[in-house]
C-alpha cells in the first residue's frame, strides 16, 4: 500500500452509506421522544401575566449605554407580554449534531432545552450517539490492520481515561461548593448551579465529560458554573487533543499520533528501533508527531497568554481572578480543539469596537481544524510508503495491558507537562481559593 486513500471517494461513501442512514433513524427516534420536527415559523404566544426582564439600555442612536464602571452595559427593566416559542426541524439537526460530533445547538440552551432533549432516554441516547462512530472506528482500525486486539487495546485506553474523567467530574460536582455550604444554600444537593434539575449532577457531569472527550460542543449544563475541578475535567479533555474517542475520524488519527509516540518511547526504553504495524518509526516520523503536538499547545497557550495580558482580552471576561483565566484558556482550547463548548462567562462578540476575540478565536479554529492535519497526512503518507518488516521477539506488542498503560501514560503525561502550568494558574488555584472561602 503506497497511498492513503482518495478523499472524494471516502467522503461520498461515508456520507451516503453511513451518516445519512443513521441520522435518518436517529432523527425518527428523537421525534418519538417528543422532539419537534417541522418547518413552521416561531410561535409568538401571549402570556397570562406580563413579566419584567432586564435588557441593555441604548441611546437614541441605538448604541449601548455603559454603566458607571464604564465596562458593563447599563440595564433597564422591560415589560414583556408575549413569549416566542421556537419551531423548526430540530430533530434532524440534533441527529446530525450528535452523530457528527458538531455541537452547535438549535437553541442557545443547547441540550438543556426541552425541545432539544425532552426525556431521560433522549439524553442517554444523545450521549451514546456522540461516542458511537468514534468508538466504532477503533474496531475498524483493528480490521484494517488485521490485528483486532490492537483495535480493542486503543479502545480500552480511551475508555479507561473516559471513566476516570467522569468519576473526577462527578465527585467534584456532587461535593458542592464549600462557600455555599457555609451559607447553608442547598448543601446536600451538591453544585446544581447551571444544571437542569431533571438531569441532576451525574448526568450533567457525564454529558460534560463525553462532549469534551469527543470533538463535540453539545452541552446539557453550563460548564462555566462547574466547580473548579469539575471544570478542569472538560478543559483537560480538550487539551489532550480530544483523543479520548474524539470527533468522527479526528479522534482516531489524534490517538494514533500518541500511539506512534508511545511506540517510540518504548523503543527508547529497550534500545531498539521502534516499529508500528510493521513499519519502522524513524526520526522524520517523530518530528511530524511532535509538530502536531506543538501546533496544538503553541496555539492554545500562545493566544491565551496574549489575551490574558491585554485590555481587549480582559474586556470580554465576566469573572476576575483564576476563573477569568480559565474562561480564556477554555475559549482557545475549545476553538483549537474544534469543540464548540464554552465557559459561557466570556463575551467574544465583536461589539463595541472590540473585534479581537472574534478574530483570534477564528484563527485558532482555522489552525486547529486544518494546520494540524498537514503533518498528520505527511506522517500517514510516509508510513504508507515504507516496507513491511516481519515482527520478531524484540518487536513491542501494540496490544494488551502493557500497551494500554503506556498509551494512557503518554497521553496524560504529554498533556500534563504541556498544560499543567496553565491549569495550575486557573482551575487548580481557584479550587484552593474556593476551599478557603474566597469569593470573586
Amino acid at each position: 500500500m503506497k497511498t492513503i486513500g482518495n478523499f472524494w471517494t471516502d467522503t461520498v461513501r461515508i456520507t451516503y452509506y453511513v451518516l445519512v442512514p443513521i441520522c435518518l433513524v436517529f432523527a425518527l427516534f428523537l421525534v418519538s421522544q417528543g422532539m419537534i420536527q417541522n418547518f413552521k415559523p416561531y410561535t409568538v404566544a401571549k402570556t397570562y401575566e406580563p413579566f419584567t426582564i432586564q435588557v441593555p439600555k441604548v441611546d437614541a442612536a441605538g448604541k449601548p449605554v455603559m454603566a458607571a464602571d464604564g465596562k458593563t452595559p447599563a440595564m433597564v427593566d422591560q415589560s414583556v407580554e408575549t413569549q416566542t416559542i421556537v419551531q423548526g426541524p430540530v430533530a434532524s439537526q440534533i441527529a446530525i449534531k450528535m452523530l457528527g460530533t458538531n455541537g452547535g445547538g438549535y437553541t442557545n440552551a443547547n441540550a438543556a432545552h426541552p425541545f432539544e432533549n425532552p426525556t431521560p432516554l433522549s439524553n442517554f441516547i444523545q450521549m451514546l450517539s456522540i461516542f458511537a462512530i468514534p468508538s466504532a472506528l477503533t474496531y475498524y482500525l483493528g480490521r484494517m490492520v488485521k490485528n483486532q486486539r490492537h483495535g480493542w487495546s486503543v479502545w480500552g485506553a480511551m475508555f479507561a481515561m473516559f471513566v476516570c474523567g467522569v468519576l473526577v467530574c462527578w465527585k467534584a460536582e456532587s461535593s458542592g461548593n464549600p462557600i455555599h455550604q457555609k451559607l447553608g444554600v442547598a448543601a446536600a444537593d451538591g453544585n446544581m448551579e447551571g444544571k437542569e434539575v431533571r438531569f441532576g449532577i451525574f448526568n450533567s457531569a457525564l454529558f460534560a465529560t463525553i462532549t469534551t472527550d469527543a470533538s463535540c460542543g453539545a452541552v446539557n449544563a453550563m460548564h462555566d458554573s462547574f466547580t473548579p475541578i469539575g471544570g478542569l475535567v472538560p478543559l483537560f479533555n480538550i487539551e489532550t487533543g480530544e483523543v479520548i474517542f474524539g470527533g468522527v475520524g479526528a479522534g482516531l488519527y489524534g490517538m494514533l499520533i500518541f500511539v506512534v509516540l508511545a511506540v517510540f518511547i518504548a523503543g527508547l526504553m529497550v534500545g531498539r528501533t521502534p516499529e508500528y504495524l510493521g513499519k519502522k518509526i524513524e526520526a522524520y516520523d517523530v518530528k511530524l508527531v511532535m509538530l502536531v503536538l506543538m501546533v496544538l499547545s503553541a496555539t492554545i497557550l500562545g493566544f491565551t497568554a496574549w489575551a490574558s495580558v491585554t485590555d481587549w482580552g480582559q474586556a470580554g471576561l465576566n469573572n476576575a481572578g483564576p476563573h477569568g483565566f480559565s474562561e480564556i484558556l477554555y475559549a482557545f482550547s475549545s476553538n483549537v480543539g474544534n469543540n464548540g463548548s464554552a465557559f459561557a462567562g466570556l463575551t467574544a462578540a465583536p461589539a463595541d469596537g472590540n473585534p479581537h476575540w472574534d478574530t483570534t478565536l477564528g484563527i485558532a479554529a482555522l489552525v486547529g481544524r486544518f494546520l494540524m492535519i498537514v503533518p498528520i497526512l505527511a506522517l500517514a503518507g510516509n508510513l504508507a510508503g515504507k516496507k513491511l518488516i516481519p515482527s520478531s521477539a524484540g518487536t513491542f506488542k501494540t496490544e494488551g495491558a502493557t500497551f494500554i498503560v503506556l498509551l494512557i501514560g503518554t497521553v496524560v503525561l504529554v498533556g500534563a507537562l504541556t498544560f499543567l502550568p496553565a491549569l495550575a494558574v486557573g482551575p487548580i488555584v481557584e479550587h484552593y481559593l474556593m476551599g478557603a472561602g474566597t469569593l470573586f
